[in-house]
């Protein structure tokens, strides 16, 4: 009896064996064939290039063309009506302060073109006045900038501010500097503008060879334009010859008036394109409050606003009227979280990426800062290191396969 129950229990156990091994049988080969399905069926993943998030430097800029121009231009004009005298210089020659650059035959006064001449050299002397006032202000100035960055200096050293606070002050003492050599230049000019009116007047009272009138440089610097080349009888106010003082320099940027209202004095300039092989920099001095109308390539109709800004690199060889290409850094961090803009896409107001996990997409909202022409700012959602979808398409969705095409396409 006990034979027949132990052979009945080994018959069920091998029965049970040959049934669990059955049934995996069936499990394996069942899966054997769905991966043969899916491996035939299966959508090909889809080929995107991929970019990495990196943390590093970005700037936000506004850029346009630009040209360099003389800070000051000193204009030579007649100051009577007179005959002209063939003028020997040219454009671009060297001049020096108190050379000769016209000489004037008066014609006869009568007693209402003496009431102007003598109206002309009061004018004059006034703007000699106004000029020397100006100066007196600006030397205040410039003692104000020294003392203050000396002020700076000392809490530097001991530590009560930045070191950013004396760049800005050194840089405050620099731009009163210059405006002090400005205000003697032009203080100069309108003592030459006084001269000049006084012998006019003093020439077409006298007689004889006497009344020839020598007009000269009012600075050093280089002829920019002559107006008036031939012998020629001209009319009090003539333009004769236009003088550049070297000495300093501007930058004239013309920007749309929706991005001039983001510039801000100090900001930096990079002047780049103008033939040379580095960028130059320079600062912004001045976004004129007046805009004015300038017609596009594409015939739009356009509300410009021009920029002003120093040279704080040399300028080297670019002179007055030289093109530069101009970028206005309005924004920009040494350390920011950032992404290929063209990795970003809208969803209900939203920014989001596609995120390279695996072989898969993984759609995330994230939150963008600044934005440049090729890069965003991201202040949340994506860590440095992680890789997106650099172009994403229509194709794309959440828990899409992915393969980045030809094997490459990180940056």
């Amino acid at each position: 009896m006990d034979s027949r129950i132990e052979a009945a229990a080994v018959q069920t156990t091998e029965h049970r064996s040959r049934r669990v091994r059955t049934w995996l049988g069936a499990l394996a080969a069942a899966a054997l064939l769905f991966a043969l399905l899916w491996m035939l069926f299966a959508p090909d993943p889809i080929r995107v290039e991929l970019a990495t998030v990196t943390q590093g430097p970005m700037q936000v800029t506004v850029d346009n063309q630009g040209q360099v121009r003389a800070h000051d231009k000193y204009v030579v004009a007649a100051p009577v009506a007179a005959g002209l005298l063939r003028v020997e210089l040219h454009d671009g020659d060297p001049v020096q302060r108190g050379q000769l650059v016209a000489t004037l035959d008066p014609l006869p006064m009568d007693a209402r073109q003496r009431q102007e001449a003598v109206a002309r050299l009061d004018a004059a002397r006034a703007l000699s006045r106004e000029a020397a006032l100006r100066v007196q202000r600006a030397d205040t100035d410039l003692q104000l900038a020294v003392n203050e960055r000396a002020r700076v200096e000392r809490l530097v050293a001991d530590r009560f501010v930045s070191p950013q606070a004396l760049d800005k002050a050194v840089s405050a003492e620099s731009a009163a500097r210059a405006e002090r050599a400005a205000a003697k230049s032009r203080e100069q000019a309108a003592q030459a503008d006084v001269r000049a009116a006084d012998a006019a007047l003093l020439s077409a009272d006298s007689s004889g060879e006497d009344r020839t009138l020598a007009l000269s440089s009012p600075v050093g610097g280089y002829v920019l334009k002559v107006h008036e080349k031939s012998a020629r009888t001209v009319a009090a106010g003539t333009p004769l010859v236009t003088i550049g003082d070297p000495a300093r320099y501007e930058i004239v940027v013309d920007v749309l008036s929706t991005d001039a209202v983001k510039v801000k004095p100090g900001n930096t300039m990079l002047l780049e394109g103008w033939g040379g092989g580095k960028t130059l920099r320079a600062r912004v001095r001045l976004v004129e409050p007046v805009a004015f109308t300038k017609v596009s390539a594409l015939g739009v109709e356009e509300q410009r606003v021009n920029v002003i800004a120093d040279p704080v690199d040399e300028l080297g060889p670019l002179g007055d009227g030289y093109r530069i290409e101009a970028r206005i850094v309005i924004w920009s961090d040494d350390k920011a979280v950032k992404v290929a803009g063209s990795s970003l896409f809208r969803v209900d107001g939203a920014w989001h990426v596609f995120v390279a996990d695996g072989n898969h997409a993984r759609e995330r909202e994230v939150q963008v800062g600044q934005r440049n022409q090729d890069e965003a700012q991201i202040l949340s959602g994506l860590k440095p290191g992680m890789t997106v979808v650099r172009y994403p398409n229509n194709q794309l969705a959440d828990g899409a396969r992915i393969a980045a095409a030809n094997g490459e396409g990180k940056r």
